[in-house]
């Protein structure tokens, strides 16, 4: 399964909407129960399924699906190259 479709899986079940409608653009703009507190609720599942912690700056520019693909990506890259 690829980090794209991890967060998919976890934006999905955070947010109880069905998987087939999560996509890229999906945020607190799109998803109704997408708040600061399902945010919250999101930031550690997301932290727990790909072992990774995310900053604070990294939070706060968590603001859609895609942008949250690419800090979990470039948060693994940089685990790899660490190792």
């Amino acid at each position: 399964m690829t980090v794209k479709d991890r967060v998919f899986k976890v934006v999905s079940k955070v947010m109880r909407v069905p998987l087939s409608k999560i996509n890229n653009d999906s945020s607190p703009d799109t998803v109704d129960n997408w708040d600061s507190l399902q945010q919250m609720n999101l930031i550690m599942a997301l932290e727990e399924e790909f072992d990774v912690q995310f900053t604070d700056k990294q939070i706060v520019e968590l603001l859609n699906v895609q942008l949250i693909i690419l800090d979990v990506q470039s948060i693994l890259n940089s685990k790899k190259c660490k190792q």
